[in-house]
């Protein structure tokens, strides 16, 4: 796909910026079902700026906008599973449908080849766009909770090494993509190994804050992800 003239408008017309109006109580409900989120208020928040995003990457087509948190990405996601609303809301707000990408970038670049903006850009152009501050709901890792929910998308193919009194989160080939006090050993164990969990679940002793901080470490360097 080639970046379309209405793709490259830094300014979104009126029936783009009425899609941030547009409600999805099915999409609320299926999110705290099936425990993406805790309560309804914040799969609204998601919601809200899944909206946002894809306001912003369909009416600003002089960057590659991509998508910065796992959480709204997934709310996106989740979106489209409704395929006849979701296909209705693009059709109505945007004139097509909109596909689902981390990112708005082309498959085939016109030159000259349309730069891939960094996060400090893309909140200047949100903040610009929407008039507010870029909420914290785009930190995955500043949402995290003794009860949040997260999954390791690669358990079972990590591995500790121990240098000192410090251990390694390794993958398969050796390469080390975290490194904790080693009084940490039974919870980094057990995150290598396991699928999704609870942050209170994690073993070894340590407090709730270590838990959280330690988790919030791991999806920063999104060896983890947020779930609900």
């Amino acid at each position: 796909m080639t970046p379309r003239d209405d793709q490259l408008t830094v300014a979104p017309p009126a029936p783009a910026m009425d899609a941030l109006a547009y409600e999805a109580p099915y999409l609320i409900e299926k999110l705290v079902k099936e425990r993406i989120v805790e309560t309804a208020d914040e799969a609204e928040a998601l919601f809200a700026e899944a909206k946002k995003y894809i306001v912003l990457v369909r009416c600003d087509g002089t960057h590659i906008w991509e998508m910065h948190s796992l959480r709204v990405d997934e709310a996106w996601h989740q979106f489209v599973l409704f395929t006849k609303q979701y296909t209705e809301f693009c059709e109505r707000f945007f004139g097509r449908y909109v596909h689902h990408s981390p990112s708005n970038a082309p498959e085939v670049a016109l030159p000259p080849p349309v730069p891939v903006a960094t996060f400090a850009q893309f909140r200047e152009r949100y903040e610009e766009l929407f008039g507010s501050p870029l909420p914290d709901v785009w930190h995955d890792h500043r949402n995290v909770t003794t009860t949040r929910r997260v999954t390791n998308p690669r358990a079972g193919v990590l591995a500790l090494r121990h240098a000192g009194d410090m251990v390694d989160l390794v993958t398969l080939d050796g390469t080390a993509l975290m490194s904790v006090n080693e009084f940490a050993t039974d919870a980094l164990e057990f995150i290598a190994r396991t699928g999704a969990f609870y942050v209170r679940e994690l073993p070894g002793g340590l407090t709730d804050d270590e838990k959280v901080a330690l988790v919030s470490t791991l999806i920063e360097y999104r060896i983890l992800r947020a779930a609900g």
